[in-house]
Order: C-alpha cells, then structure tokens, then sequence
C-alpha cells in the first residue's frame, strides 16, 4: 500500500491532546526514533506550523504507565471508496419470504471519514524502541452502482415465464470501519430494476440491508 495517511501514519496534519490538554491542529514530523509534533496556527484563513513550540515524542523516554504509552492523532478527510455487497437481506414483500441474497454488485462511495492512529511502543532486550501503529478508520455516507438480481416468474408474481439476471441500479447510506487495510461496513439501500419487467418486480424500490467490503481510492 502506498504512503498515505489512509493507511500508514504518515507526515501530515492531524488533531490530537499530545501538546496540552485540549484537542487541536498538529502537524506531525516522522523521524527514526522520535516523532515531532508542532501546533498549527490559523492566520488568515491559513494553518501556520509552530516551529518554536513543538513536542518531541522520544521513544525510548516514554514509560509504559505513562498516559503518551499510547498518543492517538485524527485525521478527517473526504472518503471515496469502490463499495461491494455480497450479502443483501430483503425484507419479506407480497407474501414472498425474506430473503438473503449474493449476487455480484458494485458501488462508488462518498462520505465523511475519520482516521485515527493509536501508537505503542516496544523495548526489546537491546534497549532500542520500536513504534508500532494501530489504524482505525470510521466513514459514513452514501453509494451509488449497478448489480444483478435473479428474475423469475416467483419474484414477479408470475408475470413472466423465464429465469434471467436482471440488472438493478442500487443506491442507499453505509457506515463503513477500518481497521489497518482491512475494511467492512453495513449498508442500507434499495434497488430498481433497468428492463422492462420492473413493473412486476416485487423488490422494485424496497428497501434492504447488507454488508459492505471497501477499497479505498483516494
């Protein structure tokens, strides 16, 4: 995976308490053995680094009682994703039992995400430090994409006499977390059916819900 804040704690702008008590805009400087976080003050619309008032987080200084054992930053950002939906579970429509379906679908997603990265420390017998990072990842909003259903005269109350993959345009909201490069969430939606026979589909417009996997794309 490529160096990004996405994924790995990278150099960048994030909020955090490390520097006083109270949450605010830091701007963080990877180095070997440490990490430099220095405030950032807005001027003019604009976030000035703080160079003169910076905080050096050493590695090898930080004790395992003290509350820096595990600073956490934030970072928000606009989230695009490439959204699938294995598992849809429809409701029961026109005396037709619910239903739990897998077919293939896929979905641009757009929300509002939040990256949080928790940092531990290790001392090995050597006394040299190593930082490890744990990433969380929290994003909501809202998809749109294509998928296939099954269409058969069962789903149709008998209007037609064959069985075919019809093509649905779905849409709806997920809430999707992350934790490191794996992603999951849960999605909630509904389809419409592009043919003809949409007229007869007792799932056309209904809602359903399911579970999401993501791939991250910005």
């Amino acid at each position: 995976m490529r160096e990004n804040p996405k994924y790995n704690f990278a150099d960048g702008r994030y909020n955090s308490k490390i520097i006083g008590n109270k949450n605010q805009k830091v701007y963080v400087e990877n180095k070997e053995d440490r990490i430099h976080v220095y405030p950032l003050n807005k001027m003019n619309d604009h976030y000035i680094v703080d160079t003169a008032n910076y905080r050096p987080v050493v590695f090898s200084e930080i004790e395992m009682d003290s509350l820096l054992t595990r600073p956490n930053f934030v970072q928000t950002s606009l989230d695009i994703d490439f959204l699938t939906i294995p598992f849809k579970y429809r409701f029961p429509a026109n005396g037709f039992p619910r239903q739990f379906n897998t077919n293939i679908n896929g979905a641009v997603y757009l929300g509002y995400r939040s990256d949080v990265y928790v940092l531990n420390y290790s001392t090995n017998p050597l006394g040299v430090s190593k930082r490890h990072t744990t990433h969380f990842g929290f994003s909501f909003g809202c998809f749109t994409g294509v998928g296939g259903t099954a269409m058969n005269p069962w789903v149709t109350r008998g209007n037609i006499a064959i069985e075919y993959d019809g093509v649905v345009w779905t849409k709806g909201v997920a809430g999707i977390i992350g934790v490191n490069n794996f992603t999951v969430g849960l999605a909630a939606g509904w389809d419409n059916l592009l043919d003809g026979n949409k007229k007869h589909w007792i799932y056309q417009g209904k809602p359903w819900l399911g579970f999401a996997f993501g791939l991250n794309l910005n």
